[in-house]
């Protein structure tokens, strides 16, 4: 019989069990039909909306029992006309992180082990070369910002146009929306941890360890393919806060910037925000020569 703390879904299996071996951990008769229904799941564009409702449905169940919260997750389609895009003004981020605690709070990541899907790194003024991410500095004291004589520059997911992630992955488990929006989904994720070798901005982060999280701190208000709770084994990242994006508002990180340093917006629509700062700024992307083309933006006011 299957427990709780042994369950079989498509995602484990195909972390390199083989078909026969599926057929034996699986006695016939003695599963559960919703764990059939998870190891038969398909592929999030082939499902139907009906697909989509069972699985939901399924999912809600689990994670009300493993976490003692209503969760509600919802499917949310990209809306037409749109392709997200996003800046960040150097010029202005004080490097205090706020932006890192309010994504960990919205977008339901581990607390122990800590997960976080942006970094903010710390450069010398005067700095060239701040493409080389590796060599920066990722742990400084957030209460003394901003230190003289240092700039800041926040990193997550750039949601290229030509990502090399989505390549990378064997099960097709991430892909780029209509919307620009790169996303992952979990239950077909096998966590070999191609697309992190494959992004060049160390954006995408693997679950060692069944992400923690305290009851009282969990967002029940989520999306399929955005901050609904991860499982041990996945890899995850920064979604431009789809679950919020998708529904008209701000990601969390642009909401909580005390100082307006992050713009966000549609990049058709010649008549927002971020295409203001594109066209009127002195703009630049990271790794540009890697022809990713990212759909974040860094520039300077002045």
């Amino acid at each position: 019989m299957t427990t709780k703390k042994n369950k079989l879904t498509r995602r484990n299996f195909l972390k390199g069990a083989t078909a026969g071996a599926a057929a034996l951990a699986i006695p016939v008769g003695t599963a559960d039909a919703s764990i059939w229904e998870a190891f038969f799941q398909k592929h999030f564009k082939e499902m139907t909306a009906a697909d989509k409702v069972r699985v939901i449905k399924r999912l809600e169940e689990e994670y009300k029992e493993d976490y003692d919260r209503d969760i509600k997750i919802a499917t949310t389609p990209a809306m037409p006309g749109v392709k997200f895009g996003y800046g960040l003004d150097l010029s202005r981020c004080i490097g205090c992180r706020r932006c890192v605690y309010a994504c960990v709070r919205e977008n339901n990541q581990s607390r122990d082990p800590q997960i976080q899907w942006i970094t903010v790194l710390q450069f010398e003024k005067g700095e060239k070369g701040v493409s080389n991410l590796e060599e920066a500095t990722k742990y400084y004291d957030p209460k003394k910002v901003p230190e003289d004589g240092h700039f800041y520059m926040p990193v997550q997911c750039q949601h290229c146009e030509n990502p090399p992630c989505v390549r990378a992955c064997p099960t097709q488990a991430t892909w780029k929306e209509p919307d620009g929006i790169v996303v992952i989904d979990y239950n077909w994720c096998i966590g070999c941890r191609y697309c992190m070798a494959a992004c060049p901005y160390g954006a995408r982060h693997f679950n060692w360890r069944k992400p923690s999280i305290r009851k009282e701190e969990i967002n029940p208000n989520t999306h399929y393919l955005g901050n609904r709770p991860r499982y041990r084994g996945v890899v995850e990242k920064c979604t431009f806060c789809i679950q919020r994006t998708r529904a008209g508002r701000y990601p969390a990180c642009v909401e909580v910037c005390p100082v307006g340093a992050r713009k966000f917006g549609n990049l058709l629509d010649p008549k927002s925000e971020i295409r203001y700062c594109i066209e009127n700024k002195r703009v630049f992307r990271l790794k540009e020569d890697l022809n990713t083309s990212p759909k974040f933006f860094y520039f300077f006011a002045t």
